[in-house]
């Protein structure tokens, strides 16, 4: 961590340094949304699924413009208005009492996730470069999910469906929490361009029809969006639905079991990053999906005993076995997505890569919610697990038509004669 820390910019350094605390709001909500709609205001799973959709759903159709306006004013301008759009969400969600009020403050909140994607990372491939990138990636990722984990075991003692007050005050603690990437955005990040300058001999970049006629990019983008689809598209609904409605924990569990996931990420992230330095990109995500399909089978289990101990250790497991899967996914997708990109088109890049997230949150929370909604719990384990066998066979089509240099293979240096 030291000489990481040392190698990098002052510019990412000031990234990095409030990442946990950014994210801790984010963590207060996430494992509990889907509750708040269902259980505190009474919307039924189904509506609350498809409710939870809409921050995919808006976060997918302004993720294109927000990619092309990234790389025309760049990124900070585009993050700031994002920014003062999830304040306004999360505060209004936290007093929706009516499913149209609660689908207004999800829109809101849904423009940030379309613009805040594309626009940090091209943030973080401007002011880090080389091998670095990829350790950052990894980095930040596991910070995130420190701040999503403390939230979340805050948030799981806090909360109480009774009481409908705690889930306001969460909702605007998350508000509050946007207004630290912001002060960084006015101040020590002001000067930062994203932007190329424009130059009489800058190359032809094309638009979204270009860089998706590239077989690399169709392909990451496929896998990218399956991996979504079963796993942080399940994050917010399936997961915390199934684990309430089929293996009946407490919400006390929920909390911890984020709480887990986020350990394993914070301890492991660093070691898996060693292991994967300089190894191919496509190997890793074989690995990973590999260990998601685990995962699931472990919380299928769990729903054959519920309301047990074992069945509240199944849930905690699933969490645990999951977060390694992420501590492989989270530092080479993003990674590929920009040794692809130039500085020409790099948010275009990135808003792909966020429109693959996009789409596949947009069908999680959906097809959980009418799985689970109609006691569909066996098909829905099994739709997880076939997914996870697609990604791998995504990621060995993917290793076959992406350069050796976005796949993580370092280039031999020509031998002098």
């Amino acid at each position: 961590m030291r000489s990481f820390w040392g190698a990098l910019p002052t510019e990412g350094r000031w990234l990095l340094s409030t990442v946990a605390i950014q994210t801790l709001g984010r963590g207060l909500t996430l494992p509990f949304t889907i509750i708040y709609l269902h259980e505190v205001r009474g919307f039924d799973l189904e509506l609350s699924g498809a409710l939870m959709s809409l921050i995919a759903i808006t976060g997918l159709i302004v993720t294109g413009p927000g990619g092309t306006l990234i790389d025309r004013y760049g990124a900070r301008a585009i993050l700031l208005a994002g920014l003062t759009s999830m304040i306004a969400g999360c505060t209004l969600l936290a007093f929706a009492t009516h499913p149209a009020v609660a689908a207004v403050a999800l829109v809101l909140i849904g423009v940030n996730f379309g613009v805040s994607w594309p626009g940090f990372n091209a943030l973080i491939a401007t002011v880090v470069q080389g091998d670095l990138r990829q350790q950052y990636f990894g980095v930040n990722f596991a910070l995130v999910n420190l701040g999503i984990g403390i939230g979340g075991i805050l948030g799981g003692f806090y909360v109480d469906v009774d009481s409908p007050e705690t889930f306001t005050v969460i909702f605007l603690v998350d508000a509050a929490t946007s207004l630290i990437p912001m002060a960084l955005l006015l101040g020590p990040l002001r000067h930062v361009r994203t932007q190329s300058e424009p130059s009489a001999d800058a190359p032809a970049t094309g638009g979204y029809r270009e860089i998706l006629r590239q077989p690399a990019v169709l392909w990451i983008t496929l896998l990218t969006f399956i991996a979504m689809f079963i796993g942080y598209g399940q994050m917010e609904a399936g997961f915390p639905a199934y684990a309430r409605q089929v293996a009946e924990v407490s919400t006390r569990v929920i909390g911890f079991a984020f709480a887990v996931n986020t350990a394993v990420i914070v301890l492991l992230q660093f070691t898996v990053l060693n292991r994967i330095s300089g190894r191919r990109r496509t190997r890793v995500m074989l690995v990973m999906a590999g260990v998601w399909a685990a995962s699931w089978l472990i919380l299928g289990a769990a729903g054959l005993l519920p309301d047990t101990i074992a069945a509240a250790i199944g849930v905690l497991a699933f969490m645990g076995v999951f977060a390694f899967g992420e501590t492989l996914l989270q530092p080479t997708v993003p990674a590929i997505y920009n040794d692809l990109a130039s500085d020409h088109n790099r948010g275009r890049y990135n808003a792909i890569n966020s429109a693959a997230f996009q789409g596949g949150a947009i069908t999680g929370p959906i097809a959980a919610g009418l799985l689970l909604g109609n006691g569909l719990e066996a098909w829905y384990i099994a739709v997880m697990v076939i997914g996870c066998l697609g990604i791998g066979v995504l990621a060995l089509a993917l290793e076959r038509r992406i350069p050796a240099s976005a796949n993580g293979v370092p280039t031999a240096a020509p031998v002098e004669g």
